[in-house]
């Protein structure tokens, strides 16, 4: 099963780290395989933000997403609803002296001939996302 997670720790309050995260427009600044990412509404369990990706040779991928968590400042959370893959991920905040401790988490649980032919892609996608999670936190501390 592909996953990956990553905590940092980022010199800003948590409503703040909060908002950012939680906001699909701040995902293009820092996610290089976004295209377009916007909500569908106000944020909030159940909400809908659409998604197109960079897939294999640049081809754009929907890959639209349902909030399944949002509870201010501590934790949003998501399911992947379109696409060929349906990864679930989720940022935890915390609290610190220093500013914000955020864990990002992805996980898809991948079967048959998908898990064969998508599982090394997948999680080098995912590995992609940890490592892009230090442009989300130089933005926030520049």
């Amino acid at each position: 099963m592909p996953s990956a997670s990553r905590t940092i720790e980022i010199a800003a309050p948590v409503e703040t780290v909060f908002a950012f995260f939680a906001d699909p427009s701040n995902d293009p600044t820092w996610r290089t395989a976004v295209k377009e990412m916007r909500a569908e509404g106000a944020p909030g369990v159940g909400a809908t933000v659409h998604q197109v990706i960079a897939g294999p040779g640049g081809r754009s991928i929907d890959a639209d997403l349902r909030i399944t968590e949002y509870t201010v400042p501590s934790r949003y959370a998501f399911a992947t609803i379109a696409g060929p893959v349906h990864p679930v991920g989720s940022y935890t905040f915390a609290e610190v002296p220093s500013g914000t401790l955020v864990t990002f988490e992805l996980s898809v649980e991948l079967r048959g001939l998908k898990k064969l032919l998508m599982g090394g892609p997948v999680q080098k996608s995912m590995d992609g996302e940890m490592a892009a999670f230090d442009k989300a936190k130089a933005l926030l501390e520049s």
